[in-house]
């Protein structure tokens, strides 16, 4: 199997999944913009490869497409939810040379230098100032529950704005007294994380700096209220997310007849690798099905499993990506590239404990130490400014150094001249995608993601193939990963995987 993945390259320039994590509630609403285009009229990078047959194109209307575009979207945010375990609401923060930051500041100081003109009037002019408490009841009522009964009969008895209004005309309204009652109440209700800030408030003695910090922490309660509001319905969402993508899916089939077709063509490419011998030979037994010697053709789930194996070693730069994938894409990518960084890594550190003493070899704190130098050496391995060579370079002269050190400290003989030679050469030989070490690591990397995808709902995991020890920490990581996001995809697509597959292995 991992010789026939090996054949296909990977993009280095592809880009990488943004943080977020990471990432948030933007990326995946432009994950989903770029899906949409994607299965309607194809990237340029989708033209170069010959689309195969199937249902005649059809026009559509403006309002089919933003109705479509809508329900893409949907989807995508409900799928980011589920999927991702980190996903988080992040406020906005616009670049601080923007226009649209530029705007957005002339306006609030026009806005805050108003109130305080108003303010210092003789007597005060109160109208702003109450529609900011207005605002600020229904933001603090909006963070109640259901049972909140005693919190919100508090919030509407004391900012009763037609009391406060009657206060105001007849020269009887205390400011600071709502403040002290607003800050009071958004101690009680604000997450522990904002207890700092919101002491901070009470230091604030002028009345328009501490309305602009009261609204600057209730912004950032409601993003820990939203954050929150996502934990909760994670397990409820769960359970529905599975058939509502399949729902969405279908209706954009629907209209879109022709959106399986680079699907069928991966599928068909899967399909055909294993049934050929040269390639069924290099799977590890787990991947066949029992009695397969009898079979005509490869066990569905096989297939399947070595379809998605191809996708981490997809040239996203001139194929296009499978319909039911495409709101992973990034993540799919994402993978390769830390495969890729884990499989040089693995390779390095596996060439330099192959000449280093036993001794140092199996000290687990030198092990840790060693594999943090070159993971940082090579962390921005996939920028276009990032070469490689250079890179390994450094790693080398690093790695020779700190071996000969710690051979020193154990009481061994440090490195020879001709020693070091050969280690900074394996070391730098690593930047060929050719060369034999880093050829063996990948293809153990790939073994052990298929293993443990075919174990995923076994105990124990399968443990990680000789030579991989140092890196199977974050090995595990990516295994873990990319095994829910290929469960949860199959879930959610096996009606059609079946379908397209029954009509494949069936061929003559």
């Amino acid at each position: 199997m991992s010789e026939n993945l090996d054949k296909s390259n990977i993009n280095e320039e592809g880009k990488s999944k943004s943080n977020d994590s990471e990432q948030g509630l933007e990326d995946a609403v432009e994950g989903s913009d770029e899906a949409l285009q994607k299965i309607k009229s194809g990237s340029p990078s989708t033209q170069r490869v010959q689309r195969p047959h199937s249902s005649p194109p059809r026009f559509v209307t403006v309002e089919e497409l933003l109705e479509t575009a809508k329900g893409v979207t949907n989807m995508t945010i409900a799928h980011e939810i589920v999927i991702n375990g980190d996903f988080r609401i992040k406020p906005v923060e616009l670049p601080e040379d923007s226009l649209e930051k530029k705007v957005k500041d002339i306006v609030h100081k026009a806005f805050w230098d108003c109130l305080s003109v108003q303010l210092c009037e003789d007597p005060p002019t109160y109208d702003r100032a109450i529609k900011l408490v207005g605002e600020i009841k229904e933001t603090l009522l909006s963070f109640l529950l259901p049972g909140h009964t005693r919190l919100r009969n508090q919030i509407t008895e004391v900012l009763d704005l037609d009391l406060i209004k009657q206060e105001a005309e007849n020269g009887a309204l205390d400011i600071s007294k709502l403040a002290e009652f607003i800050i009071g109440m958004m101690g009680t209700l604000c997450a522990p994380v904002r207890d700092e800030e919101v002491k901070k408030l009470k230091d604030i003695k002028e009345i328009v700096p501490l309305f602009r910090a009261i609204f600057s922490v209730l912004d950032l309660m409601k993003v820990d209220m939203a954050n929150f509001a996502v934990s909760s319905i994670r397990p409820h969402l769960m359970q529905q997310s599975v058939e509502y993508e399949r729902k969405q899916f279908q209706e954009f089939l629907e209209k879109h007849p022709n959106s399986l077709d680079f699907v069928t063509q991966w599928l068909e490419e899967a399909a055909d690798d294993l049934m050929n011998q040269k390639y069924r030979n290099a799977l590890p037994a787990v991947g066949e099905a029992s009695g397969s010697g009898d079979s005509p053709g490869p066990d569905p789930v096989a297939v399947q499993n070595y379809a998605y194996l191809k996708l981490l070693k997809w040239d996203h730069l001139h194929r296009p990506f499978p319909e039911t994938v495409l709101m992973d894409h990034s993540r799919f990518q994402e993978f390769q590239l830390q495969l890729e960084q884990l499989t040089v890594l693995g390779a390095v550190l596996l060439v330099t404990f192959s000449m280093a003493a036993p001794g140092i070899s199996s000290r687990a704190d030198f092990a840790e130490k060693l594999k943090m130098i070159v993971k940082i050496l090579l962390t921005d391995m996939h920028l276009p400014s990032f070469h490689l060579e250079d890179a390994l370079t450094t790693v080398g002269e690093k790695v020779c150094l700190e071996v000969s050190s710690c051979l020193s400290l154990c009481g061994f003989s440090p490195l020879t001249t001709d020693k070091e030679a050969v280690l900074k050469g394996q070391i730098q030989a690593m930047a060929s995608p050719d060369n034999p070490i880093r050829r063996i690591v990948d293809s153990r990397i790939l073994t052990f993601l298929e293993t443990y995808l075919v174990s995923s709902h076994q105990k124990p995991l399968p443990t990680a193939p000789g030579g991989l020890g140092p890196v199977q920490t974050e090995l595990e990581e990516v295994a873990i990963n990319f095994v829910r996001l290929v469960n949860y995809n199959k879930m959610v697509f096996s009606p059609y995987y079946d379908a397209i597959l029954s009509k494949i292995l069936v061929r003559p």
